[in-house]
């Protein structure tokens, strides 16, 4: 394809056929890049099948494709959009459908096409994706279509060839997809570029590098993931949190219409049934996709209106398990562990999501012994590996794995569960095994932490004397107020505190404390201290109806 241009600044046109095995030539590309592009995807739900998605769109893409005569460009590019449509797979494949909707628009009646119609086309399959969502979301996909055809555009007014058009396209898109962290906080928190705008760079790219007459550059490299403009803030990505609400089932599926279909009408009838719904196509045939509790109901509607093909129904919660493992198993190990006691289901989603390497189940009245603390520390590869107890009762056992592994163990004695998180959330990743013990160690002071319990027994301590069945707080360990309901003592213990240099409370219920009561403390709490910023955080720790961090 290289030097294809005719006289002195005219260039030449370009065929159907040329068409067709620029997009051959880019799909090939891609197809390096899938799993790459898979470990990406992080929205708009943790799925990791995006390059996948589109691998197989711009395959059936190219079956249609040979099939249109090859000297008509209009004609090669109508059948590519027909391929993309019927062909389509999740989102990402249903927009990479409609950007080549909008191209076969730019160039219908063409028989052969100049760099300047080719950037028109381009621009125009922007403005159909974005029509075809009904929340086009920035930082995605559409981001990189609408800026790298608003570049190709630009250079057209410059450029008469396709070559030189193509690589500002292919430079703007580049650039888009590094700068699509800055538009999604997912991106952000998580360190990398959009999937969908990744494999759109890289079909654009493929397409160059044909166009300039490499495709053995195509054959023997592999294709460059784009780095994030935003940098990672932390080398724990927050996704890996576990997740309390489900996902649903990703359900789309071509409709084939017993009579004229109306995209928006459908689209307008199944709004409230789900996320993500995507609705494209004509009169006689229609590509749908959306994220949805009830997939029967779904197809039923659809059943009414016509034949239904292509029909496919993931569970994305599975997707979001499988995804989280994948992330895991790929991310660079830390060269320090840390193994933390933890007492709760809600606790251990924090945990984690602050970057725990192991979580031994554990707290009051069921201390871990040393021997489930050492078998957590010789789980780890790393070499160094700090421990937080997270209970006064825990820390003997837990110093006793020092003496008994080759392993150099350095335990942080955090006597309750937000000591922990504050130790935690002082971790350094790129300080020494000594120095980020005595931050950690440090950081454990900076929390008072109120714990609100049931007496089982009737006692006297200290200025209080306590009936079976009553509500007590402790506040670092000591008795620090009495009552009839824990939310009672609780408030009550707050307002007896010093709080006024503090900024924040984080209240962790427990597994037995209904979400309304807790919602109803945090309320308290506003009421009572406006002062203070208050988070309200599932814990799910058995025996403790609250815990609470002032910080």
């Amino acid at each position: 394809m290289q030097g294809k241009r005719g006289a002195r600044g005219r260039a030449a046109a370009y065929t159907g056929q040329d068409l067709r095995e620029m997009f051959a030539a880019a799909t090939s590309w891609l197809e390096k890049s899938v799993p790459d592009i898979n470990a990406l995807n992080v929205f708009p739900v943790p799925d990791g099948d995006c390059g996948t998605n589109m691998l197989l769109t711009m395959r059936s893409t190219l079956d249609e494709a040979y099939r249109a005569p090859d000297n008509d460009a209009g004609a090669v590019a109508q059948a590519m959009a027909r391929g993309a449509l019927m062909g389509a797979r999740g989102n990402s494949g249903v927009i990479l459908s409609q950007i080549f909707r909008g191209l076969a628009q730019g160039l219908e009646g063409r028989e052969s096409f100049r760099g300047k119609d080719f950037a028109d086309a381009l621009a125009q399959g922007s403005t159909v994706a974005y029509k075809a969502l009904t929340r086009p979301v920035e930082g995605t996909i559409l981001t990189v279509a609408r800026e790298a055809s608003a570049a190709a555009r630009e250079a057209s007014t410059r450029q008469s060839d396709l070559v030189p058009i193509m690589e500002a396209t292919v430079a703007a898109a580049r650039e888009s997809v590094a700068r699509t962290p800055t538009l999604l906080p997912t991106l952000k928190q998580a360190g990398v570029v959009d999937a969908g705008g990744q494999g759109l760079y890289v079909l654009l790219e493929g397409a160059l590098h044909h166009l300039k007459g490499e495709d053995g550059l195509i054959r023997d490299q592999r294709p460059e993931v784009v780095p994030s403009s935003v940098p990672l803030v932390s080398r724990f990505p927050q996704m890996m949190a576990e997740k309390e609400e489900p996902y649903g089932y990703c359900t789309e599926f071509v409709l084939e219409g017993n009579r004229k279909l109306d995209a928006e009408k459908i689209k307008k009838s199944l709004s409230g049934e789900g996320q993500s719904l995507i609705v494209v196509g004509d009169e006689k045939i229609l590509h749908i996709h959306i994220h949805t509790f009830d997939p029967g109901r779904i197809l039923h509607q659809a059943t009414s209106l016509g034949i239904l093909h292509q029909i496919k129904i993931q569970n994305m919660d599975d997707q979001h398990q499988e995804y989280a493992e994948m992330v895991k198993a790929q991310a660079p190990p830390a060269e320090i562990a840390t193994v933390v006691v933890v007492s709760g289901d809600g606790l251990g989603q924090v945990f984690r999501s602050l970057g725990a390497s192991v979580i031994v189940p554990g707290g009051q009245t069921m201390n871990p012994s040393t021997r489930e603390m050492l078998q957590a520390v010789e789980s780890v590869p790393q070499q160094k590996v700090i421990i937080l107890p997270n209970n006064k009762n825990v820390v003997p056992a837990a110093r006793q794995v020092q003496e008994l592994t080759s392993k150099k163990v350095k335990v942080v004695p955090s006597e309750t569960m937000p000591q922990g998180v504050s130790a935690l959330l002082a971790f350094n990743y790129d300080a020494d095994l000594a120095t980020n013990a005595a931050q950690m160690e440090s950081a454990l002071p900076a929390v008072k932490t109120i714990e609100v319990t049931r007496a089982v027994r009737p006692a006297r301590i200290g200025k209080f004397k306590v009936e079976k069945g009553q509500a007590i707080a402790f506040v670092d360990g000591e008795l620090a107020a009495v009552g009839g309901s824990p939310p009672g003592v609780l408030l009550d213990v707050l307002q007896k505190m010093d709080t006024e240099k503090s900024e924040i409370v984080t209240v962790y219920f427990g597994k037995i404390t209904r979400r309304s009561e807790a919602e109803g403390v945090a309320a308290g709490i506003r009421e009572k201290l406006p002062n203070l910023e208050v988070e309200l955080v599932y814990g799910g720790q058995p025996h403790y109806s609250y815990i609470a961090s002032v910080e």
